[in-house]
């Protein structure tokens, strides 16, 4: 197999999402793939309507920002494989799944790699699954890891 070259994996820093990135390294290794980390910061330029709030915010966002950028940096340094491939990182800002779904398109990724928290009932209800969005909505096949020790619960 030697169509998989560029794999997109996006984070949220959960222990779900390392477990996945052992995946996402993993594959870009043996597929000789190149891999785009990317976290995506929630936009909250389009909750700010008043002039006075927005300079608040602005400085809000600047520090959220920097703090990902650690927090990127600090993720990246659990896994000292990724200094055997080729990868790059990199942040985005507004919403999670169409941020991913974008972005693959962009990077024309071949894969995604997604870990997903296995949420159900009223937890999926309010909280959603960016990895479901990914998968409906992908360019492209989407591989989704799930943490070894979560059992599906039936509804």
């Amino acid at each position: 197999m030697d169509f998989i070259n560029r794999i997109l994996f996006p984070t949220d820093f959960s222990e779900t999402s390392e477990y996945a990135m052992n995946y996402a390294v993993n594959f870009a290794e043996a597929f000789d793939a190149e891999l785009e980390i990317v976290h995506i910061l929630f936009d909250d330029s389009a909750l700010v309507s008043s002039h006075m709030l927005h300079g608040a915010f602005r400085n809000l966002s600047t520090d959220l920002e920097k703090g990902a950028k650690e927090q990127l940096q600090s993720f990246l340094d659990k896994y000292p494989k990724l200094s055997e491939i080729n990868f790059f990182s990199k942040l985005l800002k507004g919403a999670p799944f169409l941020e991913i779904i974008n972005e693959a398109r962009n990077f024309e990724a071949d894969m995604i790699v997604i870990g997903t928290h296995g949420r159900t009932g009223i937890e999926h209800v309010l909280f959603g699954s960016t990895a479901e969005n990914v998968v409906r909505k992908a360019p492209c096949p989407v591989f989704t890891v799930r943490l070894e020790d979560k059992k599906f619960i039936m509804p």
